[in-house]
């Protein structure tokens, strides 16, 4: 677990993200906290700690594990004023799709690592590949979680990955419309 405190200079008080980490590679995850600094202005601090997934949410017929329940369950533990991002291993999905690569809701967001690696498709394994894969998905998700919705820009980090090539070909960050609707929000 990776917890994240950040002052977000456009809110009235404290503002707390927390990264839950099964992920045990410091270097992704320093990275993934730097880019979410840079995208929404945020202060980190980062700390690491350990494993969240259980069974509570794993689909046994489909060897994947469920993100809504894990979304719900870690919606309960959620306090005001803070938001919640877990990084998990296990191969993640939501009714009505075979897999997903990360899904947010009310405060919550999840990101699976699973078929981020280039191990899952066949290829030699990949730091830097990997890496900017988790920080696209983990900046995506965060941008939900701001209120942010999918872009047609296909190079915006806000843009639906429907496969691993829409991942690869985005980039990291928000595109000109995007940061002009986040300013927007944030004013409100």
């Amino acid at each position: 677990m990776v917890y994240i405190w950040f002052l977000d200079k456009y809110s009235k008080g404290l503002l707390k993200i927390k990264i839950f980490s099964e992920l045990d590679n410091q270097e992704a995850l320093e990275t993934v906290a730097k880019l979410l600094v840079e995208t929404y202005n945020f202060e980190v601090v980062v700390e690491y700690i350990g494993k969240i997934l259980d069974h509570n949410s794993f689909n046994n017929k489909r060897k994947q594990y469920d993100a809504w329940k894990l979304v719900e369950i870690y919606g309960e533990k959620r306090r005001m004023n803070e938001y919640l991002l877990l990084i998990v291993e296990g191969d993640i999905y939501a009714s009505g799709l075979n897999y997903i690569f990360g899904l947010a809701w009310q405060g919550v967001a999840v990101v699976s690592t699973h078929r981020l690696r280039q191990e899952f498709y066949g290829q030699s394994p990949d730091r830097q590949i990997f890496i900017e894969r988790l920080v696209k998905e983990a900046v995506h998700e965060v941008g939900h979680l701001n209120g942010l919705t999918h872009c047609n820009d296909r190079r915006c980090v806000m843009a639906f990955s429907n496969w691993i090539g829409d991942t690869d070909y985005k980039s990291w960050t928000l595109c000109q419309k995007c940061k002009s609707k986040l300013g927007k929000l944030r004013a409100q």
